[in-house]
Order: structure tokens, then sequence, then C-alpha cells
């Protein structure tokens, strides 16, 4: 009897011991995965953190790949809508060539068409010109090697120097100098060395858009009109032949010529239209952010620096801005009167002022401010 207690009592000490045992090592268990969770979360942080970061930084992580998409889509199809830009143009060419310039020679008088030949054919060269110049013409680079530059900063993405008025563009993957935007109708970016001929592009095509818009009115209004008298002749024959037999295909009321014709005036004063709106509206803003001596990025840059001083009580100066004429006149190249003509009224490949690495006072601003630093 007393064999059997002590038996049952050692395997119950037995027993016992090992659900001690069991419970050191799950409670063990639980605290190693609690160590290693804080442990793991604390080794994250220390990678992730940042004093700098906030809701700005966490927005443009979260949207980096969209930015990505975008850069690389517009890339690739820069080609795509250089094309179109040629295409279009081409097809409003070929329409005035082929449908309305006999029309002009036979029924306006010879001063018109002198007027109309002179204006069309200049503004014509002046488009090509600029746009091809555009597109082929580098807006200009920062040197990879210091060198001599001085007051220069150093570009984040490809490490190099960054001069001022010198930015990153992310879709060319290099710094422009005195980078305007990235244009994917150019397939180029609008920098130093080429912002003249895009907006100069932009002024002209916008001229010759308006021109044949009101030059064609009329023309638009008599094709409008045909073309809606032909879809009611066109009804009107097709309900009489469903009431009559015949063992041909009755002939259409109005030839293909006709139709062809028509139909091209209406596209080509829809087309132009559109266009001028949309491309007079980019006209007039980058006019009056040269008329303030800034680009498209800058004019962000010194919002915010304008706010920031406005708060301390100052004004905010643009460094770059020469005034309303004398912007005009560096941002074209003019340097004396005959310029107007030779550079602005006419092609011209000549550089704008300075290299884009420097920005000094241009010839033309030094000789009227000159009284004005000797006072």
């Amino acid at each position: 009897m007393r064999s059997r207690q002590r038996m049952f009592a050692a395997v119950m000490r037995l027993l016992l011991k090992c659900l001690r045992l069991g419970r050191r090592r799950r409670f063990k268990l639980v605290r190693q995965v609690e160590q290693l969770w804080h442990y793991g979360h604390l080794c994250l942080r220390s990678l992730l953190y940042n004093s700098f970061t906030n809701g700005d930084v966490v927005l443009d992580s979260l949207f980096e790949p969209v930015y990505w998409l975008v850069d690389h889509v517009t890339r690739w199809f820069g080609v795509v809508f250089v094309a179109l830009v040629i295409g279009l143009t081409s097809s409003i060419v070929a329409i005035v060539y082929i449908c309305l310039l006999p029309l002009i020679l036979q029924t306006y008088t010879p001063a018109w068409i002198c007027w109309h030949l002179a204006y069309g054919h200049w503004n014509l060269i002046m488009i090509v010109f600029h746009y091809y110049m555009a597109i082929t013409t580098s807006p200009g680079h920062p040197p990879q090697a210091k060198n001599n530059l001085t007051g220069v900063s150093i570009c984040r993405k490809c490490i190099a120097p960054k001069p001022a008025r010198t930015h990153h563009c992310s879709i060319c993957n290099r710094c422009v100098l005195k980078m305007d935007h990235h244009c994917p109708w150019l397939n180029n970016c609008v920098g130093h060395y080429n912002h003249r001929y895009f907006f100069s592009f932009c002024l002209f095509m916008t001229m010759g858009c308006i021109y044949c818009s009101i030059s064609g009115w009329d023309m638009f209004r008599d094709a409008y009109a045909a073309i809606e008298r032909m879809k009611l002749l066109e009804k009107e024959r097709l309900q009489v032949a469903a009431n009559q037999t015949y063992y041909q295909t009755p002939p259409p009321t109005f030839s293909l010529r006709q139709r062809a014709f028509h139909k091209s005036v209406v596209y080509l004063w829809v087309l132009c239209s559109s266009v001028a709106l949309a491309l007079g509206a980019l006209t007039l803003w980058h006019a009056a952010l040269i008329t303030r001596g800034e680009t498209s990025i800058e004019r962000h840059i010194n919002r915010k620096e304008r706010q920031r001083l406005q708060k301390k009580g100052k004004v905010f100066r643009n460094p770059y801005s020469y005034g309303s004429w004398d912007n005009w006149k560096v941002f074209l190249g003019v340097d004396v009167p005959r310029h107007w003509l030779t550079r602005v009224l006419l092609p011209s490949p000549h550089l704008p002022h300075g290299t884009g690495l420097s920005w000094d006072l241009p010839p033309c601003v030094m000789e009227q401010r000159a009284p004005l630093l000797a006072i």
C-alpha cells in the first residue's frame, strides 16, 4: 500500500516538473519572439527614419512609380508627337495650296492676292524654320567637371555641377541650362539655347492659325452650309430610292471632289481655330514669363521666395529681370535697332546672350544702365 502511494507521489512530482518545465520553455519562446519583433522594428525604423520626412515626402514616394511611367511614356512618345505636328501642319498647307489658293487667284483682287501670297509664305517659312531649330538645337548642358565655375551647387540626381538657373530634367536624365520645361511636341527640353526658337514657333504658329481662321471664315460658312445641304439631299434621295425600283444605283447628288473640297475647308477652319485658342493661351503665358524675366520653373520658385520674404516684411526682386522692355531685348537678342528686322522678323540662328553658366548684364542693358550707375 505504501509502495503504491510512493509510486503515485513520484509520478505526480514528475508530471508537475514536466508541466513547469514546459511552461518555462513556452514563456522563454514567447520572450524570444517578442525580442526579435522589437529588434526588427527598431532596425526598420533606423533605416527609414528621416527628420525631414513629412506628408509631401510620403506622397512623392507613393507617386514615384507614376512619375517614372509618365517620364518614360513622354520620352518614347515624343517622336509620335513630332510626327503629329508635322503631319497636321502639312495637311493644312496641302489644303491651302490645293483647295484655297486656286480660288483666291480666281476671285481676289491683285492687291489681296499679293498680300496673301507674301504674308502666307513668310509665316510658313518662320514656322518651319523655328520648329526645325527648336527640335534640333540642344538646350545646353553644364560641364561635368567643375573647372572654374563659381557659385554652383551639386545636382542630387546626376552628381554634377549645377549652375544658377539650371535644373534637372527627369525625362532627358540630364541637367539643362536655364530650363523652362520639357516639351513633348518638340521631343526636346526648352532651355537656354532653344528657348527663343520655341517661343517664336508658338508665336508664328498662332499667327498662322489666326490668319487661316479669319481669312477662311466665309469659306467655312459656305462649306458647312453645303455639307448640311448634301446631307439633306442625300436623305431625300434615299427616301425616293426606297419607293422606286432601280436597275442601277442612282448617281450621287454631289461629286467626290465637291465633297472633299467642302470637308477639307471645314477641317482646316476647325483645326486652325482650335490650335489658335490652345496655342495662343500658351504663347501669352510664356510672353508674361519673358516680360518678368523668369522661366516656368522659376515662377514657382520665385513665388515661394516672395511669400517667404513677405512674411519677414521684405520685398523680393528677381535678380535676372532687367525691366520689361530690356527682358524682351535680351530674350530676342536685339542689340541694335536693325536686329528687330534681321533677328525677329526674319529667320536668324543667332545665339542668346551668355553661355548659361553665368549671368552678367548683357551689353544692351549695360549701355542703358551706365548713366544710372554713374549717378
